[in-house]
């Protein structure tokens, strides 16, 4: 049982080595000291060769190429063998160092090489101790057979173990891996959420604030030198445009609900974006509701506002429109918002490809937060006859009690 084994070196595996070589140079000793005590023939031989056995056996675990080749191993075992054969025949004693050899061959030499070797060892044994005691009888084989036996289903045993516990080892190993890449799939997943998140907030506010107080200072220049309180009120609506997107992006760091719903309701915030928008552009913004209100979870009231603010922002910068319906509605299974202006509209089979110097982003923001409410979206519009949309969010039982349980 030394490093040539194939199994990994643990503090078992230690163990079970070191008492291997503490038996192999115990037995030899007992040989030896038995044949010098009881003053049997040859004692100085059987001491001799008891020595060059233990010298032998102790040059396998200090020589590398014992450590790493089978082969290398094997011409170890065999001179290891012819050895002890010279003790045995020496004295029957050298019989008991049989039970080691069996180890050693069956951890060293491949599994049918192992059984020849174990299967010669034992009847070297028996011929060994019946030549010294003259005959032979069922009895004298018992003994080593049996320790072959042994030896054979232990370290069998062991191995079979030993791969089920590397068995174990490996597929914890490979559960573990497979739970730290699930972590950071996990994770990856959440940043790219969180970024998309913020990529919607951020067009459909901040973005779509700049955009009005562009329009308002481009209104406010056109208007001067000739008039200027024309250009003055433009000038206030941008200051307090820009006043709205400040308190959004504060909003941005301290991770709140959007300044239109602090202390409000949905309808309360649409109706202050269509006063706001039919205020500063010159366009009227109208909101109808329908159906009894209920309450809402944030996420229903976050989405319908975002989505309402850059449906809105749309119709002011491209529609060209004089009016602007929006519609929030209610039943027991559902929300909808509709917004319907009498622009220009357009062909939705063209719609322009999305790029950050032209924009284009609003409608993919506006599909992305239907489908993470699992709702729908419809689009309807022609050129020279507006645009439509509608937004339809369901509403299940969970989504009900949320408001009363966040309360």
């Amino acid at each position: 049982m030394t490093a040539t084994t194939s199994l990994l070196t643990t503090p078992t595996t230690r163990v079970l080595t070191w008492c291997l070589h503490l038996l192999v140079v115990g037995l030899l000793a007992l040989a030896a000291v038995r044949a010098v005590a009881s003053g049997g023939p040859r004692p100085a031989a059987v001491t001799a060769v008891a020595a060059v056995c233990g010298l032998v056996y102790a040059a396998g675990p200090l020589l590398p190429r014992v450590r790493v080749s089978r082969r290398a191993a094997a011409v170890w075992l065999g001179a290891v063998g012819v050895v002890w054969l010279g003790l045995l025949t020496l004295t029957a004693d050298g019989v008991w160092v049989a039970f080691p050899l069996y180890f050693l061959q069956l951890h060293l030499l491949p599994r049918r090489g192992a059984v020849v070797a174990v299967a010669a060892t034992a009847a070297a044994a028996i011929a060994g101790f019946a030549a010294h005691q003259g005959s032979f009888g069922p009895a004298m084989a018992i003994g080593p057979a049996l320790g072959a036996a042994v030896a054979v289903a232990v370290v069998w045993g062991y191995q079979a173990l030993y791969r089920e516990s590397e068995q174990r080892r490996r597929l914890i190993e490979e559960l573990t891996a497979t739970r730290a890449d699930l972590a950071v799939a996990e994770h990856t997943a959440g940043v790219l959420a969180e970024r998309e998140r913020l990529a919607r907030e951020i067009h459909d506010t901040l973005a779509q604030g700049l955009s009005s107080i562009q329009l308002l200072l481009t209104a406010a220049g056109r208007a001067l030198p000739g008039a200027a309180d024309v250009a003055a009120g433009h000038v206030e609506q941008a200051r307090q445009a820009a006043v709205d997107n400040l308190a959004e992006a504060r909003r941005f760091v301290a991770a709140l609900a959007p300044p239109a719903l602090d202390g409000s309701t949905l309808a309360d915030a649409l109706e202050r974006l269509c006063v706001t928008t039919s205020a500063r552009h010159p366009l009227t913004a109208r909101l109808h509701r329908t159906g009894t209100p209920a309450p809402l979870p944030t996420g229903h009231e976050v989405a319908l506002l975002r989505i309402a603010q850059s449906a809105v922002s749309n119709t002011v910068r491209h529609a060209r429109a004089t009016r602007v319906d929006v519609t929030l509605g209610h039943s027991e299974a559902e929300v909808t918002l509709d917004v319907v202006d009498d622009g220009t509209g357009f062909d939705p089979q063209r719609l322009p490809v999305p790029d950050p110097e032209g924009g284009g982003f609003g409608l993919t923001a506006v599909r992305a937060r239907v489908q993470d409410l699992g709702g729908t979206l419809a689009l309807t519009s022609a050129p020279g006859r507006g645009t439509a949309l509608s937004v339809r969010l369901p509403l299940t039982a969970s989504t009900h009690s949320e408001p009363e349980a966040r309360a």
